[in-house]
């Protein structure tokens, strides 16, 4: 057993971390104020190699593994979660089950374009009426007389990369009698007639990430736009999820870490009763706690991702690294914002931002209730 990163590893750690620093950091908080998408850092992100980063070579990707894919987004929220969460789901959500279930031909159409960067993806399953039961989906997908297309009908909510995404994995019901055996999974571009981008979400945290809804109105999805078989929906939807759940442990452990680096060097820095607070004790032990607690979290993550790449069940693992690592982004940043003190709830420090953008991931990608939901079904088999 090897806790050692390759120089593989090393090296997309200290190139996604240049980028963060260079790219992102200036404009993050601008961009957080105003609630502002910056497409341009998406087309950088692909022009280094990053929007296909765990997939092979011939569909456009980098052919690195799902390690290295964690390290990106950890280092991207690291500075800013919205980059991070961006790119998490354009892989893990929207490539992910291209590559897993898509014919050739789909590979070829749909998951290069995403993987090479010059298309962004998005995952459609949230619905106004159901969240963690998915299951109880009210989008329609009814197949044409002729056979040629499927007519889709309903709407989704809280869509990330949602109206800048070109590509969408959408789920709806072919046949709502069956429940969660019924749903089927489509791909749909922007472009389709019926297509449409509905409300911005307007958000406490990742606020420079696009949270939309989609909405479909009579809209035309060819059937060779379906993707793997009718009623298999669900399974591909739990699928993702897995993978996804890994993206955004890594997005908390980011956050967690970006906060942690802010707090250690303000505690150096800041002087009280004569002497800097880092040498009370009571400033040692909270310190020492929340480099601990990241630590952890950092490990499941990885141990997930490693799983995942050895081709290995990694359900479990992913669940349990978000359910963790969630919790601990928000203990964290919630600590930084107190190593501050009052300076740490104004705009004018970043750590207020790292405490916002931390609460989702206790959230979306399944909440830290589902995710003890999925450890414990592991569990009792």
């Amino acid at each position: 057993m090897n806790f050692q990163l390759t120089p593989e590893h090393q090296e997309i750690r200290k190139l996604v971390r240049e980028f963060a620093l260079k790219d992102v950091a200036p404009t993050a908080a601008q961009r957080d104020e105003e609630e502002v998408f910056d497409r341009k850092l998406f087309d950088k992100m692909a022009q280094i190699g990053l929007t296909g980063i765990p997939w092979p070579e011939e569909y456009g990707g980098a052919g690195l593994d799902f390690v290295s894919y964690v390290i990106a987004i950890e280092e991207l929220s690291r500075i800013d979660s919205s980059i991070g969460v961006t790119l998490s789901a354009h892989i893990s959500l929207a490539s992910w089950p291209l590559y897993k279930f898509g014919t050739e031909e789909q590979k070829q159409k749909y998951l290069r374009p995403l993987a090479e960067g010059s298309k962004m993806g998005a995952y459609c399953l949230t619905e106004p009426g159901s969240g963690s039961d998915a299951g109880g989906m009210r989008t329609t997908a009814v197949l044409s007389e002729d056979g040629s297309h499927y007519v889709l009908n309903g709407s989704k909510i809280f869509i990330t990369n949602g109206g800048e995404a070109d590509v969408y994995i959408v789920f709806a019901a072919t046949d709502r009698a069956l429940k969660t055996r019924g749903i089927t999974a489509f791909i749909v571009e922007k472009d389709f007639p019926g297509f449409s981008v509905g409300k911005k979400e307007k958000k406490m945290g990742i606020k420079s990430s696009p949270t939309t809804e989609v909405i479909f109105d009579n809209c035309k999805v060819p059937v060779g736009n379906r993707l793997g078989d009718e009623g298999f929906g669900f399974k591909i939807a739990m699928m993702t999820l897995d993978g996804g759940r890994n993206g955004i442990a890594a997005q908390a452990v980011g956050i967690a870490q970006g906060a942690f680096d802010l707090a250690l060097d303000y505690a150096k820095q800041r002087e009280q009763f004569g002497q800097s607070i880092a040498s009370f004790q009571g400033m040692q032990f909270k310190l020492a706690d929340m480099a601990t607690k990241i630590e952890a979290a950092r490990l499941l993550t990885y141990q997930a991702a490693w799983l995942e790449g050895q081709g290995l069940p990694y359900g479990k693992a992913s669940a349990m690294a978000k359910l963790y690592a969630g919790d601990i982004a928000m203990e964290v940043t919630t600590e930084a914002v107190q190593v501050f003190g009052g300076y740490g709830y104004t705009r004018e420090y970043p750590v207020e931002r790292f405490m916002r953008d931390a609460k989702i991931t206790q959230i979306y990608e399944g909440t830290q209730e589902i995710q003890r939901v999925v450890i414990a079904s592991h569990l009792l088999k």
